[in-house]
């Protein structure tokens, strides 16, 4: 018995391009292949993949530090998939790697060791897709030292 459902709808509007609409008012979203598929007038089933572990994590972050009544922002990350054949020679996601960077340094963040051995935990798209597929984690602060 799931605690919430999700309920997205998907039209075909034309060759690999869908539009998207959501049941809770957020503006519908087109999403397409890239070519020789598609048009790439929106994007891919992998981008919006890797688009929600980036987002999650970032989102988990940031509510980690401001329950510690921490400012970070302003936050950046970057996810990268590799796209690849399996042994079965399918195309799929093989791993992502997240690069997730603080908007201040690190010393001026209070609990931030704290925050960062837990945010991950809390993560639910991220941690439902490791269930599949390797995701790395990795944070700088803004002067570019790494801190996890």
């Amino acid at each position: 018995m799931s605690d919430k459902q999700v309920l997205v709808h998907l039209t075909q509007e034309k060759n690999y391009r869908f539009q998207i609409a959501f049941d809770d008012g957020v503006p519908d979203l087109a999403v397409d292949e890239p070519p020789p598929l598609g048009g790439a007038t929106g994007p891919s089933p992998v981008q919006l993949l890797t688009a929600a572990v980036g987002s999650c994590l970032s989102d988990s972050l940031l509510f980690a530090l401001r329950k510690f009544k921490q400012n970070p922002e302003p936050m950046r990350c970057e996810v990268q998939a590799d796209v690849g054949r399996n042994p079965e020679g399918r195309m799929r996601v093989l791993r992502m790697k997240a690069v997730l960077t603080l908007g201040v340094a690190a010393a001026q963040l209070e609990h931030l060791q704290r925050a960062l051995d837990q945010f991950e935990e809390f993560c639910t798209v991220t941690q439902s897709v490791r269930q599949g597929i390797p995701v790395t984690v990795e944070v700088y602060d803004a002067s570019g030292v790494r801190v996890k």
